[in-house]
């Protein structure tokens, strides 16, 4: 066990929201609701700050992306929460055995608190991805220890100062630090841990977490594939496709990776995709309104891949009305026409502002393609063919999907989101968030009759039990 001083100043902190949450026992939904409604006064009362401290830690990102994606949406989950909750909360009535359930026995489910839940979150959405899992913690009726990236060092000081502001340090407790704390962090004995990030950080987290046999929550991304089908408006789905990827300039678990366009119709979704770009962006480098790559190591992954596309003699076309400059960490979407599957960008998550456009002739070439690739946290299919999305649907494997439209399936707060395989374990938002931080206990109320004294199945056995085994123990 670790036993670093790290890991000791994180237990003893650890030990006192434990302490808390045993002493209040179970909180009831008021309880419940009050902190869900801090949690949206400390997001409207500090919307602009925070968006201010989240744009000088990418060098570039707009106040407007902020508050809509991670301030707007997150209040959202919430409210819905708030709404929801009593209902959440309620016993659900199971079936009692035969014959038991005939003489008032009874069986249920309740969901109680798994205690104090960890929540370690990303850089790319740093806010949201705190408070989404936040949500669902607290709606359980748990405390919750937060461990943000250190690669957003303002938004993450800022969040420290307010969670101590608006909540107790016993109730919600954010802690900053680097690599040496995020390990100590997933070593500690919490009841649920949940983890946004790279999956090969998530095999680490999980693997600290075996030791205390921690549950774990793992969404990590990879590589989502689109499948634009022939019945499909190349226009509209060109136009709908480019808008997401400018989504915080790519840097999004669900963006869309490598699109499969029917071959006839490669030419005219790169001319819609460019013409959708520079009316969104009519300029990059310097445009407030497109983000900024996080940090220049970032810029430069992203860059070394357009390079290597280049050098090898693949397509590459610059969306943008302007090229990459140095001392400015934004990238124009570029689209990478058929790259080789050798590259780098055929088997890393791209993560940034970068398309592989997959010409194809039947529809039957990409699912191959995606079931011979680890499962994506996210599928898109766009096309009019009610048959052809079924089959679709029924010959692939991911976290989610959405039909028509890219990555819009994690803004609906009634589904769960997570992913499947390589793309992560285990889900939350909505009821199923609820769930994931509960213990579903299972209680079992015998009636008032001794039907196995009754039935003599007690010992000493005799003929009267063998009668009825037989009688139950058939085909």
């Amino acid at each position: 066990m670790n036993d670093s001083p790290i890991y000791e100043d994180l237990l003893a902190k650890l030990n006192v929201l434990k302490k808390a949450q045993l002493a209040e026992g179970i909180p009831t939904a008021e309880v419940r609701k009050e902190r869900l409604q801090r949690c949206i006064n400390l997001l409207v009362e500090n919307q602009h700050d925070l968006a201010e401290a989240l744009n000088q830690d990418y060098g570039g990102r707009s106040p407007n992306l902020t508050r809509m994606s991670e301030v707007m949406q997150t209040i959202g989950h919430f409210k819905d929460a708030q709404k929801r909750l009593v209902k959440w909360m309620k016993p659900e009535r199971r079936s009692a055995p035969v014959p038991m359930g005939l003489f008032g026995a009874k069986a249920q489910l309740r969901y109680q608190p798994k205690g104090v839940i960890g929540i370690m979150s990303p850089w790319n959405f740093p806010i949201a991805m705190i408070f989404n899992p936040l949500c669902n913690a607290l709606a359980a009726g748990n405390r919750a220890m937060i461990k943000p990236s250190e690669f957003n060092p303002k938004t993450a000081a800022l969040l420290e100062t307010l969670f101590a502001k608006y909540f107790a340090s016993d109730e919600v407790l954010l802690v900053n630090g680097g690599a040496e704390v995020g390990s100590a962090f997933a070593s500690l004995p919490l009841g649920h841990i949940l983890f946004t990030g790279a999956g090969s950080i998530g095999r680490k987290v999980m693997e600290a977490a075996s030791k205390n046999l921690t549950p774990v929550t793992l969404e990590l991304g990879g590589k989502s594939p689109v499948i634009v089908g022939e019945s499909a408006d190349i226009n509209e789905v060109a136009a709908r496709i480019t808008t997401g990827k400018g989504n915080n300039a790519g840097q999004v678990c669900l963006s869309p990776d490598y699109v499969f366009v029917p071959r006839q119709k490669v030419e005219a979704f790169i001319d819609q995709a460019r013409q959708t770009f520079r009316e969104q962006y009519p300029t990059v480098i310097g445009n407030p309104d497109y983000n900024s790559m996080i940090n220049d190591r970032h810029y430069q992954r992203i860059a070394a891949y357009i390079n290597e596309a280049t050098s090898s003699g693949t397509r590459v076309e610059n969306l943008g009305s302007d090229s990459m400059q140095a001392g400015d960490n934004r990238i124009p979407i570029h689209l990478i026409i058929d790259a080789p599957e050798e590259s780098a960008i055929s088997q890393e998550e791209i993560f940034g502002p970068i398309m592989i456009i997959r010409p194809y002739d039947q529809l039957s070439e990409c699912t191959q393609y995606i079931n011979e690739r680890p499962s994506p946290l996210g599928l898109y299919y766009f096309g009019k063919d009610k048959a052809e999305q079924q089959w679709v649907l029924d010959n692939t494997l991911s976290g989610g999907v959405t039909i028509n439209e890219v990555i819009m399936h994690v803004a609906c707060t009634d589904l769960p989101f997570g992913g499947v395989g390589a793309s992560g374990m285990g889900n939350y938002h909505g009821h199923e968030g609820f769930k994931t931080f509960s213990h579903a206990r299972g209680v079992f109320t015998e009636g008032k009759i001794n039907l196995a004294k009754l039935a003599g199945t007690l010992p000493p056995y005799g003929d009267k039990v063998k009668k009825m085994l037989d009688g139950q123990i058939k085909k």
